[in-house]
């Protein structure tokens, strides 16, 4: 079976880790692989008056799966490229495919390789150890403060986003939570799902944990527990070997998840799988990094970590062992090349000792 994906570089770095993902996944699935490539994003709006070409969308929803690569263009006096409906300039390309697609469950893997070290104060070092970092996130996707409920009131000075939390968007991410506690036991482990919320405050946390009791109670062999969101980020810090799956409402998985992407290296490792019932788009969960653009000095492996969660995703989405194969022997290709540390980017070995773009991705390449 051939697979067609749709690939929206958008702005920025994106086009480039894009370029170096798809080379792996050319590489590891040949012609399994069809790519429709999109352009769009902050850039395309701020040149056409559109976030990307008409049709787009029902491009998007044609494929099998989706490849982003970084949405965001800032402007000349600061700030991001909006358009004149107030949403980010590029905006379709990403929360609009969320939305269109129901893509409700923002997964994000949290697993510290060997041989990463950590950029704290200016200095690599090992802060964290392999063996206490492996957590997945289950982020909801589609309301919160997110939803676009609100306005502003100019003459008044007032602006305002309403949180919008319903009991059904909470229910289906607390269930995927559950379900990849129970898939991710492993002997000698306890699967435990943490719930972070404010719900000493706010009447949303308080229906979305009400919710994830309800549902937890469903799965008796996995532990349970609701930590505020404030007291979650320095428990994080501290002693991630506690958590195993972590949910959350929209703005607070958003925040802790790019705290969390610390532990495993920085955003050059980080993954985001935006999953539906019958859609999914991946994603590196960085920016699009304009002073980087040009330079072939970001770090590709969020991007080709992305497409080898993609792989994976639709090998076990179709029965596809192969396909689900090479999704692994990319992971694996990625777990060599960082262990051996001779190429790696300025961010995970400094400027001095730093490979080029091209150089990790073909090092990857080189161990498939």
């Amino acid at each position: 079976m051939t697979y067609r994906i749709a690939l929206l570089p958008g702005d920025g770095i994106g086009v480039e880790v894009v370029g170096h993902a798809r080379r792996v996944l050319e590489a590891v699935a040949g012609s399994r692989l069809e790519f429709d490539e999109i352009p769009g994003g902050a850039q395309y709006f701020l040149e056409h008056g559109r976030d990307w070409p008409a049709g787009s969308e029902e491009r998007c929803a044609a494929a099998d799966a989706i490849l982003l690569g970084a949405i965001g263009w800032p402007t000349e006096t600061g700030g991001t490229a909006l358009r004149p409906d107030g949403r980010m300039a590029g905006w379709s390309a990403i929360v609009g495919n969320r939305r269109a697609l129901d893509l409700y469950a923002n997964v994000r893997p949290v697993k510290l390789l060997p041989g990463v070290r950590h950029l704290i104060s200016g200095r690599h070092r090992q802060v964290w150890e392999p063996e206490d970092v492996d957590m997945v996130f289950f982020r909801e996707n589609t309301e919160d403060l997110y939803s676009g409920v609100g306005g502003t009131m100019a003459t008044a000075g007032v602006a305002i986003d309403t949180r919008v939390i319903t009991r059904t968007a909470s229910e289906r991410i607390v269930r995927r939570a559950f379900e990849a506690a129970v898939e991710r036991a492993r002997p000698g482990r306890t699967s435990r799902v943490t719930c972070v919320v404010k719900d000493n405050i706010l009447q949303g946390c308080r229906l979305f944990a009400t919710v994830f009791h309800e549902v937890g109670a469903e799965f008796p062999q996995v532990e349970r527990e609701v930590q505020l969101v404030d007291a979650f980020t320095q428990w994080l810090v501290r002693g991630p070997e506690h958590y195993d799956v972590v949910v959350a409402p929209n703005m607070f998985g958003d925040i802790v998840t790019e705290l969390a992407a610390a532990l495993q290296g920085g955003l050059g490792m980080a993954v985001g799988c935006n999953i539906g019932d019958g859609h999914g788009m991946f994603e590196p969960i960085h920016g699009s990094a304009p002073k980087h653009v040009g330079r072939d000095r970001v770090n590709p492996l969020a991007a080709i970590l992305a497409g080898a969660e993609m792989l994976k995703w639709l090998g076990s989405r179709h029965g596809d062992e192969a396909l689900t194969a090479a999704g692994e022997r990319v992971h694996e290709a990625v777990r060599v090349v960082v262990a051996k540390g001779e190429t790696l980017t300025y961010d995970l070995v400094g400027a001095s000792a730093a490979a080029s773009s091209s150089a990790v991705t073909a090092a990857v390449v080189g161990e498939l």
